[in-house]
């Protein structure tokens, strides 16, 4: 245990560093962005006194140091500011999105996760049969094309030609949860195709990988059905790279929403970062942006330490 404790330590310091550097590419790239936003807020025909006067405002005629210190100080205390395009708080107008991305993402791990697994262990126990071959081609055909292109697919397909499913995602908070998994279910289906194919091929390969291992083979010997094979000898050894990979693609169903948010016009944070950047909503951008990374680095951090505890080896030096 102490072993995991200092891990886990490590793992921490290491994301700590990671997110600060990429606090740091966020405000560069932000701040590199063409064109002025006191400009664009006031319009072409604003006069320079009226332009100077609102970067003055807005702190953004400090050095750029300063404009960095002052806003890794106040988002390290909570604070992302005022949002430029509507004058709300940022931390109310990004908790709503997120918690909306949040409840996309886990509609869609809920649906590709069993599925994702289960095809993969029906896969490993008949290796090379027709099966097999049909979901890695259906997994690599689903794979190869972008979000958007899946997107308009089942639009076209339950939307348009069938009409079981909504073609926008558009709710309250006063709708009820079916009616609302009902509005969220498309754009989910569509996050399932893109994440399902890693997590299928990755666990087909584990447990493949395994099978051929000399106490997969002495269970054979001693008479132990495929199943029992499988989910008694096997699978407990071929945990930990599923896990990661799971956990990872977890990670990219809250991270990479943006492209399937936008085709579907869904309220989450993608669609408000979209709409922030079209409207030079810099404090929002940032926020968004970094809220992205965090949660990111958070869940790999889950997926290593998932790993260790999941394979005892790991918790050892080689």
């Amino acid at each position: 245990m102490p072993k995991l404790v200092v891990l886990t330590a490590q793992r921490l310091a290491l994301g700590c560093l990671t997110l600060w550097a990429v606090s740091v590419v966020i405000f560069l790239g932000v701040t590199m962005l063409p064109g002025d936003v006191a400009t664009e807020m006031l319009g072409q025909s604003a006069t320079p006194e009226t332009v100077a006067a609102l970067r003055h405002s807005l702190g953004l005629d400090q050095p750029l140091l300063a404009r960095y210190l002052s806003w890794l100080g106040a988002t390290l205390s909570g604070d992302f500011g005022t949002s430029l395009a509507n004058g709300r708080d940022i931390s109310a107008l990004i908790g709503t999105r997120f918690a909306n991305t949040l409840f996309l993402a886990a509609v869609a791990a809920a649906i590709s996760v069993p599925l994702s697994v289960g095809l993969g262990l029906m896969a490993a126990l008949f290796p090379g049969s027709f099966f097999d071959r049909l979901v890695n081609a259906v997994a690599l055909a689903a794979i190869s094309f972008p979000e958007f292109f899946l997107a308009y697919i089942l639009i076209v397909l339950l939307s348009m030609e069938l009409g079981l499913l909504p073609s926008l995602s558009g709710f309250d908070a006063n709708m009820s949860f079916g009616a609302r998994l009902y509005q969220v279910l498309l754009p989910a289906l569509t996050l399932t195709l893109v994440v399902m194919a890693h997590m299928m091929r990755m666990t087909r390969a584990s447990i493949l990988n395994v099978m051929g291992s000399p106490f997969i083979e002495m269970a054979r010997l001693k008479g132990a059905s495929p199943k029992r094979v499988i989910f008694r000898h096997a699978l407990p050894n071929a945990w930990a790279p599923i896990i990661n990979v799971v956990v990872l693609n977890l990670a990219y169903l809250i991270v990479g929403v943006v492209v399937v948010e936008v085709v579907f016009v869904y309220p989450g944070l993608g669609q408000l970062m979209v709409d922030s950047v079209q409207k030079r909503d810099i404090p929002v951008v940032q926020a968004c942006s970094l809220l992205f990374a965090a949660t990111y680095v958070i869940l790999n951090l889950l997926a290593d330490l998932l790993s260790i505890l999941a394979n005892p080896r790991l918790r050892h030096a080689r």
